[in-house]
């Protein structure tokens, strides 16, 4: 991983202590900027500028009627990316950040033509519940194709990576991965998902309950077997991309439930990627809050959100780059012939 640099972080902080305003008076915006010098090296880091990339795969386990709505939704949300109909194209847009949307494993054929990255390694994963969601080989293929992305991303220029979601029953993998690598209970992680019943979600804990205690007798011990047993493809793709960022020395901005879920994976595949994530938001999922926790992280915003794509995170960019602003472009005491605090 990327070393990061402390004293470009303690200048930052000697820096902030000098701005003119009370020592603190902008609270995690003051930590954010010193933060982001801390891993650019440098006492006023640039401004960040996002890269969004969004890995689209089906879900075996959505046989199990986990979900709200059916597998097909996949397929139809590519296409409505493609066309810039979604809550992530309008954010991109407004971001002026790159996006690009990634077929990892998408159940329904797409057009060879559709103007995507076609990664995908097999047609949907197995059914979490009765068999491994992939093969160790396709989750390592899965994985380099994060990578691959966030790779392409840092060549057009962006210095903070976002991972985005879509995948018909995904909340379930993710709620699995969850309590694998937490050690939190399916009643503690699984939520309403794309907004289930109480029936259905009494029926989604019982499936990960099942999942849990079939991948852990099959062996499942490390974040590469339980993403392999219990994950999906645009799960270890997330995961790929917040390995790579950390390999690369990029903050990845992580954004909700599923992108929580890839973050605790890939932080037991390499614990020092994870010095280079922030979190964006709270999600309204249950767990979120716990998965937060378990990595250390504490959110920039609660809007009550629980859409996925990297729409949160998408959001939570203009906050991180006024923070950099105010870092840079305020005027110190002396600079203002202010008077400093005694």
């Amino acid at each position: 991983m990327s070393p990061l640099h402390p004293a470009a972080g303690q200048a930052a902080r000697d820096r902030q202590q000098q701005l003119t305003k009370p020592a603190g008076s902008l609270g995690r915006l003051e930590t954010l900027a010193c933060w982001l010098a801390e891993r650019s090296g440098q006492v006023c880091p640039p401004l960040p500028q996002p890269g969004i990339a969004v890995f689209a795969a089906d879900h075996g386990v959505a046989a199990d009627g986990v979900s709200a709505f059916p597998s097909a939704v996949t397929a139809e949300m590519v296409k409505n990316f493609v066309r810039g109909g979604a809550a992530i194209n309008v954010l991109a847009r407004s971001l002026n950040a790159p996006l690009e949307v990634v077929d990892v494993g998408v159940a329904s054929p797409l057009p060879a033509d559709l103007p995507i990255v076609h990664a995908r390694i097999r047609p949907g994963s197995g059914n979490l519940r009765v068999e491994a969601a992939m093969h160790a080989t396709e989750c390592r293929q899965a994985l380099e194709v994060g990578r691959a992305a966030a790779r392409r991303l840092h060549a057009q220029g962006a210095t903070l990576l976002i991972a985005g979601d879509m995948g018909i029953g995904n909340t379930t993998a993710s709620a699995c991965l969850i309590c694998a690598l937490t050690g939190a209970s399916p009643e503690q992680v699984v939520g309403l998902g794309t907004g289930i019943d109480a029936a259905m979600r009494a029926h989604k804990v019982a499936v990960v309950t099942q999942a849990l205690a079939r991948a852990q007798a099959a062996g499942a011990r490390s974040g590469s077997d339980w993403l392999a047993e219990v994950g999906g493809l645009e799960i270890a793709a997330m995961a790929g991309l917040l390995l790579e960022a950390g390999a690369l020395g990029v903050p990845a901005l992580l954004d909700g439930f599923i992108a929580t879920a890839a973050a605790l994976a890939a932080r037991a595949i390499a614990p020092d990627a994870a010095h280079w994530w922030l979190a964006s938001h709270r999600s309204q999922e249950q767990g979120h809050q716990l998965a937060l926790a378990a990595l250390g992280l504490e959110p920039l915003i609660d809007l009550g959100l629980r859409l996925g794509e990297g729409s949160g995170a998408a959001l939570a960019v203009p906050l991180i780059q006024m923070a950099v602003r105010l870092h840079n472009d305020m005027a110190t005491f002396a600079e203002a012939g202010v008077s400093s605090a005694a």
